[in-house]
């Protein structure tokens, strides 16, 4: 805490005494205490001496602790009519700004918004500079489902086993299909990806399957497909869905016998090749209307990965926000770039229809057009969340317990005992919760 007046210096120190406080009360001396102890939080008086009645020095104080220490959340604590200097202040790179005389109940919010932004940024750089040397290291989660895909990949990889991704756009499905290769024994042959619905259906039997010299119009010379180039390694067939259905039979068949023809050719070409496939569409439903041949969807599906949609994956919005603004940030020389707290609040509450991709894309632009060295949700162009996600543990926990009293009590029909001892509760402890949610 860098403040010069002693008076409130003790009231500080007994309003955060949960804190383990440093003070300073002037620039030389902040600037010592931040190299000696490297604080995550840093409150700021913009009045300092020699000139206390001017924010210069203050401002001069907020630019060394930024250049020293870009990630600390710096808090400036400015006078109650002080408003330019305050946005001033938030302009240079400072977390947020507070007036003076303070309410210690207000600013505590304030600090505890502040660490927490500051532990979640440690953690991003501690995954970004981990440096474990496996193909999974792109995938950036902490989402239990997505670990256990993780993991699930890791035995899949060393088998020949078809595998079948299953997962909306943007998802993540071809970064799968690469960790498959890169932990495989065919690492070293080569990683081919076709996305079906992207070529057109007059042209994807010949980048499939190639064709000899003469097969048709234009065909000047033979050529070889991409399932015959992948041969020895592994064949992604993106948006298999979107595969037309006299295309289907042929490559049932190179499923079932490991051979080729070429367009336009007689002779049987053998080819060893791992494949893997991905698509966004329900391939049953497919199947039921006649468009997806149900033998070859059993062929395709000898291992099925269903992947979640970011929208699903507890912490995984924040996490990824987090490492793409350092990335896009250090990539157009704005390293320095933070998300405030309304953009946090505005990316959890998002739906992200297009997942991953669109979140990127999203903090990209973003990164590009804000004016501040902190990104809003207006900079993200998102919806600021009406109401912030309780982190709480205490308000969490309360809610969950009424729920499951409520969810109780309504299943035994009132009956205290029996509601007792399926919460595994005694019948005083019962009481008191039903009286403390007023369910009585």
């Amino acid at each position: 805490m860098v403040e010069d007046d002693l008076g409130l210096q003790k009231q500080m120190r007994w309003s955060f005494d949960q804190y383990n406080v440093v003070f300073a009360d002037n620039r030389e001396a902040a600037i010592a205490q931040l190299r000696r102890h490297e604080p995550a939080v840093v409150t700021l008086d913009l009045g300092l001496p020699p000139d206390p009645d001017t924010p210069e020095e203050g401002f001069r104080t907020l630019e060394e602790i930024l250049s020293l220490s870009p990630a600390t959340k710096v808090i400036a604590l400015t006078g109650q009519n002080d408003r330019a200097n305050a946005l001033k202040a938030i302009g240079m790179g400072a977390y947020d700004f507070f007036a003076k005389p303070f309410e210690p109940e207000i600013l505590s919010l304030v600090l505890e918004r502040a660490f927490r932004l500051a532990d979640l940024e440690r953690e991003n750089r501690r995954l970004a500079n981990a440096t474990v040397e496996s193909p999974l290291d792109g995938l950036i989660t902490r989402d239990p489902v997505m670990l256990k895909l993780a993991r699930q990949v890791e035995r899949l990889a060393p088998t020949s086993a078809t595998v079948l991704l299953l997962g909306d756009s943007g998802t993540g499905k071809e970064v799968f299909a690469r960790a498959l290769h890169q932990l495989s024994p065919r690492k070293d042959k080569r990683f081919i990806a076709i996305n079906c619905a992207a070529i057109p259906d007059t042209l994807l039997e010949a980048e499939l399957f190639g064709y000899e010299k003469g097969a048709f119009t234009g065909a000047s010379k033979t050529t070889p497909g991409k399932i015959e180039t992948a041969d020895g390694g592994t064949l992604f067939l993106d948006e298999i869905g979107d595969l037309p259905h006299p295309l289907q039979a042929k490559l049932l068949r190179f499923l079932q016998e490991r051979v080729i023809e070429r367009i336009g050719g007689r002779s049987e070409i053998p080819v060893d090749v791992r494949v893997v496939c991905a698509t966004h569409r329900n391939l049953r439903e497919l199947i039921a209307e006649g468009a997806f041949r149900e033998d070859l969807f059993y062929r395709l599906s000898e291992m099925v990965l269903n992947i979640p949609p970011l929208r699903e994956r507890a912490g995984d919005t924040a996490l990824l926000a987090h490492v793409f603004v350092r990335r896009f940030g250090e990539a157009n020389g704005r390293g320095k770039l933070t998300l405030r707290e309304d953009a946090l609040d505005a990316i959890a509450a998002h739906g992200w229809p297009g997942n991953v991709r669109e979140l990127e894309n999203c903090i990209k632009r973003a990164v590009i057009m804000a004016d501040g060295s902190a990104i809003t949700a207006e900079d993200l162009g998102l919806q600021i969340a009406d109401e912030a996600e309780s982190l709480n543990l205490r308000q969490v926990r309360e809610e969950a317990e009424r729920a499951a009293v409520l969810k109780v009590m309504a299943r035994v029909d009132g009956n205290i005992a029996r509601a007792a001892e399926l919460l595994g509760v005694s019948r005083p402890t019962l009481y008191d919760l039903l009286n403390r949610f007023g369910m009585r």
